[in-house]
């Protein structure tokens, strides 16, 4: 299998921490999803990555698919396969990928031309940031983990989360939140998570 995408892209290490997790032998293929007559687009029609190349040819592509592409292929899963722990773990992949949408926004209107930047635009995501993370410091969880008693999904993706805030919208989040802030110190000490840091992290 190859993986195409960029070493920025926090849905891409989404997919990477998983492939670790999961001790998935996989080809990482690093690639300008921006590049209009580059390998994404044959691949995805939306142009974004990732982009997961099966080996028989065949193309997945947006992470929550890949994700459950790469679970069914070898045990543990990281998603219950039914009940109610299911649920949690699917609404936490759901609320990461809200806080990466709402710091990716943010990211590219402050990378607009200062006279066109909207600050209302960007206070926009940063509310929705501060009440996410909101939500994840009061609801029932674990100390460890946060769905279930080992590690799933909703650890992975949640982990990618708060690290991608770190690296595109560095603020003081751990003092209000020191749940969240005790439990992130122990999943950036796993090594799929510091093997898949961005640059410049």
């Amino acid at each position: 299998m190859r993986l195409y995408g960029s070493l920025t892209s926090p849905y891409v290490r989404k997919v990477r921490v998983v492939l670790l997790a999961k001790d998935i032998p996989c080809e990482l293929v690093v690639c300008d999803p921006h590049d209009q007559h580059g390998i994404v687009p044959r691949y995805n029609p939306l142009g974004k990555v990732p982009v997961l190349e099966l080996d028989e040819g065949s193309t997945l592509f947006d992470s929550p698919v890949i994700v459950e592409y790469l679970d069914s292929l070898k045990g543990p899963t990281l998603v219950p396969v039914s009940g109610e722990s299911r649920w949690r773990v699917l609404r936490w992949q759901a609320l990461s990928d809200g806080i990466l949408d709402a710091v990716v926004s943010r990211l590219l209107e402050s990378r607009r031309p200062a006279e066109r930047q909207s600050p209302e635009a960007m206070a926009l995501q940063e509310r929705k940031v501060a009440q996410a993370l909101d939500f994840a410091e009061k609801v029932d969880k674990g100390e460890a983990f946060l769905a279930n008693d080992r590690l799933t999904l909703a650890d992975l993706a949640f982990a990618v989360a708060l690290g991608y805030t770190d690296f595109r919208y560095a603020h003081d989040w751990r003092t209000s939140h020191p749940q969240l802030a005790a439990w992130f110190n122990g999943m950036s000490k796993h090594a799929w998570f510091i093997e898949t840091r961005p640059p410049n992290a």
